[in-house]
């Protein structure tokens, strides 16, 4: 039994315009120690993706379809019931640390609090155990700098403190949102290593957003690539990189600088490519592919036919064996334009 099985989840928001479909039919399995990544520009669903999960999505919005967590529906439950869950079985490092922590309370007794809270301990023996996670995750001397406040940390000692907070009551999945965004080059290669190491060490799974192909495909098994709210690739993140199939997974491969990248004949690199257009606003989507428009395959049932999710067979045998998505999927209506080695539209 899957530790996490998604199916068939949809989020709808209310607003001033009506209602409209943030997600849209996702389903994905999560097995006890596998990373799996989320992959996507801002605004195409990915943090929206992980609130539900955790039951943290808007006031106005209802979710429908199924999220099971060991066999137990979580959609539906309550608010207390969501609250026990919560920072006990799963925890979330959030993109920015200044606005996770809180600045009135030292960082010591922010990191204790889910100790407190869900295994009973009290002031003193919580307080220990959390220097004891700060000194984990690399805080030096922490056991007087348990009593500073979140303004007397650089921000990669920021995101160590939410990561000990976030490992506080030894969770099965952790789920990182784009943790390395705000941090320089050299720090997000130590903050990634730090997650995978704690995630190995306690067999924990683990939910990581990026909008960096280069960080997804060297920390994860698997990988989902999302727009417009849904899931448009899926699979192995080996057998993805090694055939990006979908339209819009090629134009985010395209558009990444490249030090082998060809030069005009002055010696100048061309500009980046970029996707034509920009995400639209969620009542703008089209009714068909979400991708419809943007994409330079899109024919006219491409904006009024639901996409279809094909099966590639690209992959080893020896991948689907750690795989919990078990197979590369991709939902296009023009599989005749995916074929192995067509790049044309990304030229």
């Amino acid at each position: 039994m899957p530790l996490l099985e998604v199916t068939g989840l949809n989020l709808f928001l209310r607003g001033s315009q009506g209602t409209v479909q943030a997600l849209r039919h996702l389903s994905f399995k999560l097995e006890r120690g596998s990373a799996l990544g989320i992959i996507g520009e801002s605004g195409c669903g990915k943090s929206l993706t992980v609130q539900t999960l955790m039951g943290l999505q808007p006031d106005n919005a209802t979710a429908t379809g199924s999220i099971l967590w060991n066999g137990q529906e979580l959609l539906g439950q309550s608010e207390r019931q969501w609250q026990a869950m919560r920072g006990n079985r799963m925890a979330m490092v959030f993109q920015e640390p200044m606005t996770a922590l809180n600045p009135v309370h030292s960082v010591g007794r922010q990191v204790a609090e889910p100790l407190v809270r869900h295994k009973g301990l009290d002031s003193a023996s919580a307080l220990k155990a959390a220097t004891a996670l700060l000194e984990r995750v690399g805080i030096a001397n922490a056991s007087a700098r348990a009593h500073d406040y979140p303004h007397q940390f650089s921000g990669g000692q920021r995101q160590r403190i939410t990561i000990a907070m976030a490992l506080a009551c030894e969770p099965d999945v952790l789920i990182a949102d784009e943790p390395t965004t705000a941090l320089d080059v050299t720090v997000q290669q130590q903050i990634l290593d730090l997650i995978n190491d704690v995630v190995a060490e306690r067999n924990m799974a683990l939910i990581l957003i990026s909008h960096d192909l280069g960080v997804i495909s060297q920390n994860v098994d698997d990988m989902l690539v999302m727009y417009g709210g849904q899931i448009v690739e899926s699979g192995p993140t080996a057998a993805i990189f090694r055939h990006m199939t979908h339209p819009y997974t090629r134009g985010l491969m395209a558009a990444r600088p490249r030090l082998d990248a060809p030069r005009q004949p002055s010696g100048k690199p061309y500009d980046l490519f970029t996707i034509p257009g920009t995400v639209p606003a969620l009542a703008g989507l089209p009714r068909g592919c979400t991708f419809a428009g943007r994409c330079s395959f899109t024919q006219e049932r491409c904006h009024e036919d639901k996409p279809p999710r094909i099966s590639i067979p690209s992959f080893q045998p020896h991948e689907a064996e750690y795989s919990s998505l078990g197979v590369h999927q991709v939902r296009c209506l023009r599989p005749e334009a995916m074929r192995p080695g067509n790049t044309e539209a990304w030229q």
